[in-house]
This record gives structure tokens, sequence and C-alpha cells, in this order.
């Protein structure tokens, strides 16, 4: 794996799964395996999830961790080519990477779409900086269209609940990824990056979502997508919560009547489905305290499997470097 910033990046999906359950039976399996290399963490944006488990991961492998605050230990960055900088910028970002690529020997970088332009968020106007001038293989720990690390979890977490190797039919696990309300905008990282994975996945998947709420087809491709929350819940095995705004009405909240909060009530559709969620979630907003601490909930499951989801692919990446 030379870097990693979405499911194509992944040759196989079947055997990283395979290597993440390894890894969690056994975390501190591969301690030498990051000895005298550095991963650079830098973080422009808020974390809580991501940045522990980044840091266990690289810590389990043996590499030394740097953790950048960009946003408030950093000089203020410029993004923009041929800019002038005689305003609040200090640093444009391909000097920055420049010196990181002398620091670190991998560059993991998280950075959410602006929510101001389309253009850029949908071209990855800050990540597509940092695959194009690092030197050094790139992680993305979310970027503006997709949040790869989140999902791979989400793999893991499915597949530790369903089991596909001892059915003796061809039934798929139902999975749903829905809606959820939501007092502000939210970016379409994590629900563009779940669809995704999930089509590489042995898994009927179904989208539910309000009117004018439907995520970016070239992420989405053929996907089911149902307007009625109920419907789509109907059986389902795995129901993914998730609020996104609008993406053709882009980084609009148009107004929905029905109340799409994940209840028991609602559950109660379901075949006792397993209720998932990547964190941090707005309780009795995007789904009830009911369900967050229910029986149903995997949700602290899957948080702990950030961590041998990322410590898999900073496996992967040492291999590539050791080579």
């Amino acid at each position: 794996m030379k870097k990693f910033t979405s499911v194509s990046d992944v040759e196989n999906l079947q055997d990283i799964i395979k290597k993440v359950l390894q890894i969690k039976e056994n975390p501190l399996s591969e301690t030498e395996k990051g000895k005298g290399k550095t991963i650079g963490l830098v973080f422009l944006n808020s974390s809580l999830r991501t940045r522990l488990s980044s840091q266990i991961a690289a810590q389990n492998l043996g590499l030394n961790v740097l953790t950048l605050n960009a946003a408030q230990e950093a000089w203020n960055l410029e993004f923009a080519d041929g800019a002038v900088m005689n305003g609040d910028t200090v640093e444009h970002i391909k000097d920055a990477i420049e010196v990181l690529n002398q620091y670190c020997d991998i560059i993991a970088v998280r950075c959410f779409a602006g929510m101001k332009s389309k253009e850029d968020d949908v071209n990855e106007s800050i990540l597509s900086q940092f695959e194009q001038h690092a030197k050094v293989p790139v992680i993305s720990l979310e970027s503006a269209t997709r949040h790869p690390l989140q999902s791979l979890a989400d793999c893991i977490t499915i597949t530790e609940n369903w089991p596909f190797d001892k059915l003796k039919t061809d039934k798929k696990p139902k999975v749903v990824l829905t809606w959820a309300p939501h007092i502000k905008p939210i970016a379409h990282a994590v629900g563009n990056s779940f669809a995704e994975w999930m089509q590489e996945m042995d898994v009927e998947l179904v989208i539910a979502n309000p009117e004018g709420y439907d995520l970016d087809k070239n992420f989405t491709k053929d996907v089911k997508v149902i307007h009625n929350q109920d419907e789509a819940l109907k059986d389902a095995d795995f129901i993914y919560v998730k609020n996104w705004s609008s993406f053709d009405d882009y980084a609009a909240m148009p107004k929905v009547k029905e109340n799409w909060m994940l209840t028991n009530e609602k559950l109660a559709n379901t075949n006792q489905g397993k209720v998932m969620h990547c964190l941090p979630v707005r309780r009795n907003v995007e789904l009830s305290d009911e369900v967050m601490d229910g029986k149903n909930s995997i949700i602290y499951q899957q948080a702990k499997n950030r961590i041998f989801s990322a410590q898999a692919v900073f496996s992967e990446i040492l291999d590539e470097l050791n080579s």
C-alpha cells in the first residue's frame, strides 16, 4: 500500500479485514516494524477518536509519533496557488508539506470540507495538495469527501457481528445508511465513504434520506435510495445513523417535516438491527438515549475498532517502506 485515501487504495478488502482482525487479537505483534520511522499526524480540524486511535496504532507498531494541531499550533496556512501573502496567512501549505517531508516517513492528515465552495470540496482542495507535494506516503484521517479509516472500522464491526463464514445460505445482511437530524450543516465525508466501502462488501445496502438530501452519485452509484425511513428500515440487520447536508443545493438544510431521529419504536421494524454511528453524536437529536445506550448499539465497538483499522493501514504502509 503506497497511500491510503479511499477504498481504491486497498488491493483486497477481505485480506485487510482479516489483517485487522488478527491485529485486534494481538495488537503488539509488530512492535518493531516502525522502529526508526516517524509518522506525522496533522490535524487541521478537531478530533477525538481519530487522534487517539491513530496515536495508539502508531505506538503499537513502534513508530515515533509527531502530532500537530495545525489549526491551533502552527502558523496560519495559505492554500491558494499564486497567493500574494500580505494578509493573515504566514506559511504556504506547499512549504509546510515540504518541511514535513524532511521530518516524517509517513504523513497523515485530517482536513474537513469547508462547506462553502462545492468545487473546492469535491476536488479535495487541501488533501490534493498533500498528495501533490508530499514525497512520503499520505494517509487520510478524513477529508472533504471521505473518511476511509472510519469506513474500514465499520467494515470490521459489521464482520464481527454477522457470521459471513458460517451461514449456509446466500443471505446478505441488509445495511441501512439513514440520515438523521442535526442543528447545523454537516459534511458528506462519512456518508460518502460508508456508501463506497459497503459496495465492496457482501451486503445489501440501502440509503434512507429525506427529499433534497441525496448524496453525491459518484459515491452512491446504483445504491437504492429511499425517502421513507420506515420503509427503508424494514428487516434491516444494521442501521448506520449519520447526518449530512444537501449535496445538490450544497451545504443547505432543506426543511424536513418527518421525525428522522432513530428510536426504539423505529427499531422494532428491523431484524433486531444493530445500530452504528461514527461519533460524536448529538443525543436525542440524531438518535435517542434509549437507542444509544440500548442492547442494539454497537457504537462503542466501532470506536474501539478505529485503533485496529488504523494499525492495519499503517502496517501496510510500513511494509511498502521497508521493502
